[in-house]
């Protein structure tokens, strides 16, 4: 199999390709250059890339990159932006995933005659006997990266390989040691690539959408307090909120950009027994009924019951309403939803 495997100069995507070319697999490297601005963290460095393309020198296999940046910016970097703006708390990630890997570099790799496109994640493709494929929990429950890959459906999953996602994190490293990967002891890359960690989010939003302080309200509308950038806050925050002191700790349970508020409860007041969820992306059929809920990337899966919002069906693309089996923590608009059966993952959306 002819198989272009996307390596971001990391320990998983130097493995995966180790592993594909060991099968015997025809095998070629490509590393995305996404983010042309600054940047001290995540996976679109300079060394990044030299990093991917020394360890396919190793390996023995071409090495190719691809510039993606207009794609980038389009899909991930000016969403971003505005859904701050708007007062979400978006994955960027998520959408990289969505509009670069598996969209643009997978489109890419067809028209150059690959058959495949795999990735490092910890995630594995699951192919069910009515022949269908699902996205399957990874082994190493601490590094499982399902999460991220909700939005793959059929198209995508027909051509996707994740040589990793049946080893363990220490598993992954202990062979790239074996074969003398370069990436073998490198850090993980944790942070969006296109905030720095010395400016982080304000250094970067600030020119952009010109960020205001904000007024902190209590449930009867008095104001408690202030924050410095309201268009940073997010729904379930508690830190950086002004409001230390009597009674106990205080969220963030409601943004007001219009208005520039923040409206701050207690941990009961930010528990609600349903969610709405936008934008429903299925891996193979809309589903109803009882599954396994996560909303944050290592979050604890929880029970609820999806099905249609009244005069609504339920499709791709469409809303449903997620009912909680017990009251749970109100997820923060704009955040990554996804819908477990077991450890498969059925589908997903953002949270409305």
């Amino acid at each position: 199999m002819k198989v272009l495997v996307a390596m971001s100069g990391g320990v998983d995507s130097s493995v995966a390709a180790a592993r594909l070319h060991e099968q015997g697999h025809e095998v070629t490297g490509v590393t995305m250059r996404l983010w042309g601005g600054e940047s001290d963290t995540g996976c679109c460095s300079v060394a990044d890339v030299d990093d991917a393309r020394r360890v396919a020198q190793q390996l023995g296999i071409d090495h190719l990159v691809f510039n993606f940046a207009d794609a980038f910016d389009e899909h991930v970097v000016s969403p971003y932006v505005d859904a701050h703006r708007r007062g979400l708390t978006p994955n960027p990630c998520i959408e990289c995933n969505r509009h670069l890997k598996f969209d643009h570099l997978l489109r890419r790799a067809v028209a150059l005659g690959f058959d495949a496109v795999a990735t490092g994640h910890h995630a594995r493709v699951h192919e069910r006997p009515d022949g269908t494929r699902r996205i399957r929990r990874g082994a190493d429950a601490t590094k499982d990266q399902s999460y991220v890959l909700y939005m793959l459906g059929q198209r995508e999953l027909a051509r996707t390989i994740l040589p990793v996602g049946a080893l363990t994190k220490d598993e992954v490293r202990a062979e790239a040691a074996r074969l003398g990967l370069r990436t073998a002891a490198k850090p993980d890359s944790q942070d969006v690539c296109f905030i720095t960690a010395t400016g982080g989010r304000q250094a970067f939003l600030g020119p952009r959408i010109g960020l205001r302080p904000g007024r902190v309200l209590d449930r009867t509308g008095r104001e408690v307090g202030q924050v410095e950038h309201v268009e940073l806050v997010t729904v379930g925050q508690r830190k950086g909120l002004g409001v230390a002191g009597a009674g106990g700790p205080r969220y963030a349970i409601a943004v007001d950009l219009v208005q520039g508020t923040v409206t701050v409860g207690s941990r009961d007041d930010l528990q609600v027994s349903e969610l709405e969820v936008r934008d429903v992306a299925w891996s193979d059929r809309p589903v109803t009924g009882e599954v396994l809920v996560q909303c944050s990337a290592h979050g604890v899966p929880r029970r609820a019951t999806i099905g249609p919002i009244e005069g609504r069906a339920v499709g791709p693309g469409a809303e449903v309403r997620v009912r909680w089996a017990t009251p749970e923590r109100r997820v923060a608009p704009g955040q990554s939803v996804v819908f477990y059966d077991g450890d498969e993952v059925v589908g997903g959306g953002i949270a409305a």
